[in-house]
């Protein structure tokens, strides 16, 4: 499975920005996704994940209410939806393949493939 994200920027505080991620190599329909970020000096931490049909999401605590997770299986894209942003929400943010599981998880290490990354900046 290739990744590939996209939709990165720089942002004021209070916008919004629509990162996707772009999968091949295996059957989109058939796994999990997530997305994940990691700010300059801190752990990666988990930001929100969506089953094998988009019909189950889960999300972080910091960012529920303000992003939303989403898929389109026909064009084997996974999206993160962000509003409301805020100078913390600065980070890499990474979209993530659980090919093993169908339900969403915040587990990094249920993960087992990475896209490169795409940074968000927010600016107060």
């Amino acid at each position: 499975v290739q990744l590939q994200a996209s939709g990165g920027g720089l942002v004021q505080a209070g916008g919004s920005l629509r990162l996707s991620c772009a999968a091949s190599g295996r059957t989109f329909s058939s796994y999990a996704m997530g997305w994940f970020r990691q700010a300059p000096g801190k752990e990666r931490e988990f930001v929100a994940a969506i089953d094998w049909s988009g019909g189950s999401t889960y999300y972080a605590d910091s960012v529920k209410g303000r992003f939303t997770i989403s898929r389109d299986n026909a064009k084997n894209t996974v999206y993160l939806q962000m509003n409301s942003l805020k100078p913390e929400d600065t980070a890499v943010y990474y979209c993530a393949a659980d090919t093993y599981g169908v339900e969403p998880t915040g587990w990094a290490n249920e993960y087992d493939y990475w896209g490169q990354g795409t940074q968000v900046t927010v600016s107060s």
